[in-house]
């Protein structure tokens, strides 16, 4: 009899703390008016380069980088997430289509599940900023269409990124 009522107390303890540590498992982003993510920073000349003109709207928007094998937003990325947004909200596009990218290291499986979270990170980002769900979706690419063709941390680092096309 002892022996089962300590088993199903280290039973319900395990219970217990898987249930805790996969509610703690999925994150959200933040955006609190009058925080240091909101602040403006001047963008860097390869944040500048990264912006490809293929519509109006679109001639200023900019790409958002990642870190290795992360798909949190950087505070680097708020800032141009920040001004990204005020340009959707300003030029109300149609449809907004958020692209996910990885760099090539990482099973094509893993890239494309990393890269579809990259896309939802921004998406739910920009929701918080404003910017109509309604009018955006995401999708991956996963390591496949790369910005930079080499394969070094520099070529790498310009591929993990999340790219905005515009539909006006």
């Amino acid at each position: 009899m002892k022996k089962n009522i300590t088993l199903i107390g280290i039973f319900i303890a395990v219970v217990f703390g898987l249930t805790l540590f996969n509610g703690c498992a999925e994150k959200k982003a933040v955006v609190a008016e009058g925080t240091a993510q909101e602040q403006k920073a001047p963008a860097t000349q390869e944040q500048m380069a990264k912006a490809e003109p293929t519509a109006p709207a679109e001639a200023s928007l900019q790409d958002i980088n990642f870190d290795y094998d992360m798909s949190n937003i950087r505070p680097d990325a708020r800032v141009i997430l920040k001004a990204n947004a005020d340009i959707f909200l300003k030029n109300n596009p149609s449809k907004i289509t958020i692209e996910g990218y990885c760099d090539e290291r990482g099973t094509a499986e893993y890239n494309m599940a990393l890269g579809e979270r990259r896309a939802q990170e921004a998406k739910k980002y920009l929701v918080n900023l404003g910017v109509d769900a309604a009018k955006m979706k995401t999708i991956s690419y996963g390591e496949e269409r790369p910005l930079d063709p080499g394969q070094n941390e520099e070529a790498w680092a310009k591929n993990r990124r999340t790219h905005f096309v515009v539909t006006p």
